[in-house]
């Protein structure tokens, strides 16, 4: 009887070492040796890719904090003070990524930092005040936060480097996850559509490039190869013109118009994911409610006429 391999299971496959992780074998990267300055330029990329996901206008220097918390606590409208707690958690974030640099620097000089020490425990305030607003910030594409993105410098810092890339393979395998549902949800959602045709294959092709490029680091040779062949296959999927029939009516129109932004849509939420490499569970969750939404109101209606048709013809 076939046993699942142990997370951490490595492997070499086709002349690359894979390690396992929850149904996936994710391309494997030897983590740098442990130290402090590998440490800083860990946690300084964690910041850098933090804001690079999320909306503009929140990453406010740590030594801003006491102007961004009067700010957000002064304002009143709703929608305003939304954008306030979202800048009030950036400058919390890179208030505790400057104590994580002040540390490191100390540890660099050979001074043992406890767990316990007093700007531990005030990183420690920071980062869970910056994850509880986090949730008022938006994605860079306008809909959910990445609430997973905010925690992840303090464990860089807390825990061992190689600890930290294990849990990093763990979200990878969580994120390829997530593409093969919502690519399975779009191969179901239009099976029988008159409109559009020829789908599977273009889905298959955006799977694989999809969780190729999840799974592959920006300093990797590879890249060239795997992000352009990613970019075509998302262009493939979200180029796809309906066939409106010949006598059309005001519903095929529609189905038409919704087929084609839900395609966009999936494709953009397929590459929101495969970049921050984390999923998004929210986005996720309401696009396969979408997903199911458009086939009973437009792909099943159809089918059951058709066989309604074939049923009460002569034979």
């Amino acid at each position: 009887m076939y046993q699942s391999p142990l997370n951490g299971s490595k492997r070499e496959i086709d002349g690359v070492m894979r390690i396992y992780y929850d149904g996936y074998w994710i391309k494997y990267y030897e983590p740098p040796r442990d130290s402090p300055a590998a440490r800083r330029q860990l946690i300084q990329a964690l910041t850098h890719r933090l804001f690079s996901h999320v909306e503009p206008g929140i990453n406010i220097p740590g030594s801003r904090l006491k102007e961004a918390r009067a700010a957000y606590e002064a304002e009143t409208d709703t929608e305003r003070k939304r954008v306030n707690g979202a800048m009030l958690a950036g400058a919390l974030f890179n208030r505790a990524a400057d104590i994580f640099n002040s540390l490191v620097d100390l540890q660099a000089a050979g001074v043992e930092i406890p767990p316990d020490h007093a700007l531990m425990r005030e990183c420690g305030h920071c980062l869970i005040e910056a994850l509880e607003l986090g949730k008022m910030v938006r994605h860079r594409g306008g809909d959910e936060g990445i609430d997973e993105l905010w925690g992840e410098p303090f464990k860089a810092f807390s825990m061992p480097i190689e600890a930290f890339y294990a849990s990093r393979y763990l979200k990878i395998a969580m994120t390829m996850h997530d593409i093969d549902r919502i690519t399975s949800a779009m191969k179901t959602t239009f099976a029988g559509s008159q409109q559009i045709v020829g789908l599977d294959a273009r889905l298959d092709e955006l799977n694989i490039a999809a969780k190729s490029k999840c799974e592959t680091l920006g300093s990797d040779p590879e890249l060239f190869t795997i992000w352009p062949r990613y970019v075509v296959a998302s262009e493939h999927v979200r180029n796809i013109e309906p066939n409106l029939p010949p006598a059309y009516e005001a519903i095929d129109v529609h189905e038409a118009v919704e087929g084609a932004r839900l395609l966009r849509d999936g494709t953009d939420l397929i590459g929101f994911i495969v970049r921050a490499r984390v999923p998004m569970p929210k986005s996720t969750r309401e696009y396969l409610d979408r997903c199911q939404q458009f086939r009973r109101t437009y792909i099943e209606p159809q089918l059951v006429s058709k066989c309604s048709t074939s049923s009460t013809e002569p034979r």
